[in-house]
Protein backbone atom coordinates (compact mmCIF):
# COMPACT_ATOMS: atom_id res chain seq x y z
CA UNK A 1 0.00 0.00 0.00
CA UNK A 2 1.76 3.06 -1.12
CA UNK A 3 0.79 6.80 0.07
CA UNK A 4 1.50 9.82 -1.18
CA UNK A 5 3.45 12.51 0.79
CA UNK A 6 2.41 16.11 0.29
CA UNK A 7 5.13 17.67 -0.85
CA UNK A 8 6.26 20.82 1.26
CA UNK A 9 7.68 22.67 -1.66
CA UNK A 10 4.00 22.18 -3.02
CA UNK A 11 2.64 23.84 0.48
CA UNK A 12 2.02 27.68 -0.37
CA UNK A 13 4.45 29.63 1.56
CA UNK A 14 3.65 32.12 4.12
CA UNK A 15 4.40 35.18 1.90
CA UNK A 16 2.47 34.09 -0.73
CA UNK A 17 -0.68 33.38 1.56
CA UNK A 18 -0.23 37.37 2.82
CA UNK A 19 0.37 38.34 -1.19
CA UNK A 20 -3.27 36.62 -1.84
CA UNK A 21 -5.36 37.77 1.34
CA UNK A 22 -3.48 41.17 0.69
CA UNK A 23 -4.60 40.99 -2.90
CA UNK A 24 -8.10 39.78 -2.29
CA UNK A 25 -8.86 42.31 0.16
CA UNK A 26 -7.82 45.18 -2.53
CA UNK A 27 -9.91 43.46 -4.70
CA UNK A 28 -13.28 43.76 -2.34
CA UNK A 29 -12.64 47.29 -1.10
CA UNK A 30 -12.47 48.26 -5.42
CA UNK A 31 -15.48 46.47 -6.00
CA UNK A 32 -16.81 47.99 -2.64
CA UNK A 33 -15.70 51.31 -3.83
CA UNK A 34 -17.38 50.52 -7.06
CA UNK A 35 -20.61 50.32 -5.60
CA UNK A 36 -20.16 53.71 -3.15
CA UNK A 37 -19.28 55.72 -6.37
CA UNK A 38 -21.99 53.97 -8.90
CA UNK A 39 -24.55 54.61 -5.90
CA UNK A 40 -23.21 58.24 -5.16
CA UNK A 41 -23.60 58.93 -9.11
CA UNK A 42 -27.37 57.67 -9.40
CA UNK A 43 -28.21 59.84 -6.81
CA UNK A 44 -26.54 63.01 -8.14
CA UNK A 45 -28.08 61.90 -11.48
CA UNK A 46 -31.70 61.94 -9.85
CA UNK A 47 -31.44 65.40 -9.01
CA UNK A 48 -31.43 66.06 -12.47
CA UNK A 49 -35.04 65.27 -13.08
CA UNK A 50 -34.72 67.17 -16.72
CA UNK A 51 -31.99 64.79 -17.76
CA UNK A 52 -32.87 61.80 -21.02
CA UNK A 53 -32.45 58.10 -20.25
CA UNK A 54 -29.55 57.89 -22.16
CA UNK A 55 -27.91 61.58 -20.66
CA UNK A 56 -28.45 60.15 -17.08
CA UNK A 57 -26.68 57.24 -17.99
CA UNK A 58 -23.66 59.09 -19.39
CA UNK A 59 -23.88 61.55 -16.27
CA UNK A 60 -24.25 58.12 -13.59
CA UNK A 61 -20.95 56.55 -15.58
CA UNK A 62 -18.87 59.74 -15.97
CA UNK A 63 -19.69 60.66 -12.50
CA UNK A 64 -18.65 57.38 -11.22
CA UNK A 65 -15.61 57.71 -12.85
CA UNK A 66 -14.98 60.83 -11.60
CA UNK A 67 -15.39 59.48 -8.27
CA UNK A 68 -13.26 56.42 -8.83
CA UNK A 69 -10.40 58.34 -10.30
CA UNK A 70 -10.07 60.87 -6.91
CA UNK A 71 -10.18 57.82 -4.97
CA UNK A 72 -7.39 55.91 -6.48
CA UNK A 73 -5.69 59.47 -6.22
CA UNK A 74 -6.11 59.74 -2.42
CA UNK A 75 -5.46 56.12 -2.61
CA UNK A 76 -2.01 57.02 -3.94
CA UNK A 77 -1.05 59.82 -1.93
CA UNK A 78 -2.06 57.54 1.37
CA UNK A 79 0.11 54.90 -0.12
CA UNK A 80 2.79 57.41 -1.21
CA UNK A 81 3.20 59.00 2.30
CA UNK A 82 2.95 55.76 3.69
CA UNK A 83 6.02 54.80 2.34
CA UNK A 84 7.82 57.91 3.23
CA UNK A 85 7.15 57.68 6.69
CA UNK A 86 8.03 53.48 6.12
CA UNK A 87 11.88 54.83 5.07
CA UNK A 88 11.55 57.19 8.07
CA UNK A 89 10.92 54.81 10.47
CA UNK A 90 13.41 52.63 9.12
CA UNK A 91 15.85 55.47 9.23
CA UNK A 92 15.05 56.00 13.12
CA UNK A 93 15.30 52.71 13.83
CA UNK A 94 18.40 51.33 12.43
CA UNK A 95 20.14 55.14 14.31
CA UNK A 96 18.55 53.76 17.78
CA UNK A 97 20.30 50.13 16.57
CA UNK A 98 23.49 51.53 16.12
CA UNK A 99 23.43 53.40 19.46
CA UNK A 100 22.18 50.17 21.33
CA UNK A 101 25.18 48.60 19.71
CA UNK A 102 27.57 51.63 20.63
CA UNK A 103 26.52 51.83 24.46
CA UNK A 104 26.48 48.28 24.78
CA UNK A 105 30.14 48.27 23.47
CA UNK A 106 31.09 50.80 25.77
CA UNK A 107 29.69 49.59 28.73
CA UNK A 108 31.18 46.34 27.87
CA UNK A 109 34.72 48.35 27.41
CA UNK A 110 33.93 50.18 30.58
CA UNK A 111 33.54 46.90 32.83
CA UNK A 112 36.40 45.46 31.06
CA UNK A 113 38.64 48.59 32.19
CA UNK A 114 36.95 47.93 35.99
CA UNK A 115 37.89 44.89 36.10
CA UNK A 116 41.60 45.56 35.15
CA UNK A 117 41.61 48.08 37.45
CA UNK A 118 40.49 45.87 40.12
CA UNK A 119 42.85 42.82 38.92
CA UNK A 120 45.93 45.37 38.61
CA UNK A 121 44.33 46.89 42.55
CA UNK A 122 44.17 43.56 44.24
Amino acid sequence: MSQRGVNRTDAPRPGDIATGINRLEGYLLLQAERDRATDRARRFAGRLDWLTVAQREEVERLYAQDQLALTEQALRTVARRCEELRAEYRQVYRRLRWRLLVAALLGAVAVAVMAAAVLVAG
